[in-house]
């Protein structure tokens, strides 16, 4: 962190840490559990453009030991000081995070992140992918979490019926907008 920190960096995390992050906590790992189901998660504040579901996202889930990529938008120098303040995450190349934060669009091609090996398939990457609307509508998702099927606004469907196909490797998903999040494992079929 450089000795011309911005004050926005020193704020932002949350006002009751153990509470705050054991309710972010269960929000982020009931996302995963039911995929496809939008949670609301909030306690976090970040510098713009990351939303409250990000930000509280990157507070509970990395630490000093969490590789982290930021993209497009999101790697500003407010938010790397944010970054380095709350988390002290090493940020990283896209394939070298155990984390990465941005849009869609700005996060690239999913190959560029780590997808897990035959022996280590948990070594993967997760993406938070920032939307500007989540909703329970559009694409049809299928397998363990849901009991029948349930809906998301995904933003490239055909990229993440690829990387469902590559199951037991590839890649896990965030999906933010403001304080909402949905997950998207990899174990999720798209209809």
């Amino acid at each position: 962190m450089s000795a011309c920190v911005d004050t926005e960096a020193l704020s932002g995390g949350f006002d009751t840490p153990p509470v705050a992050a054991a309710h972010a906590f269960r929000a982020a790992m009931s996302a995963l559990a039911r995929p496809g189901r939008i949670e609301t998660i909030s306690g976090g504040r970040a510098p713009a453009p990351v939303s409250v579901a990000a930000a509280t996202l990157l507070l509970t889930l990395c630490d000093a030991e969490t590789p982290l990529h930021l993209a497009g938008a999101h790697d500003n120098r407010a938010m790397r000081d944010w970054v380095a303040f709350h988390l002290g995450a090493p940020l990283v190349a896209p394939g070298d995070a155990m984390f990465a934060l941005g849009t869609w669009e700005a996060l690239g091609g999913l190959d560029r992140y780590a997808q897990g090996t035959p022996d280590y398939p948990d070594r993967s990457a997760t993406l938070i992918v920032e939307l500007s609307d989540l909703v329970a509508s559009g694409s049809r998702l299928r397998g363990p979490g849901i009991r029948d099927a349930a809906a998301l606004n995904l933003p490239d469907p055909v990229a993440l019926q690829r990387n469902a196909a590559q199951f037991p490797l590839g890649l896990d998903f965030y999906f933010t907008c403001d304080s909402r999040i949905a997950a998207l494992p990899r174990s999720t079929r798209i209809g």
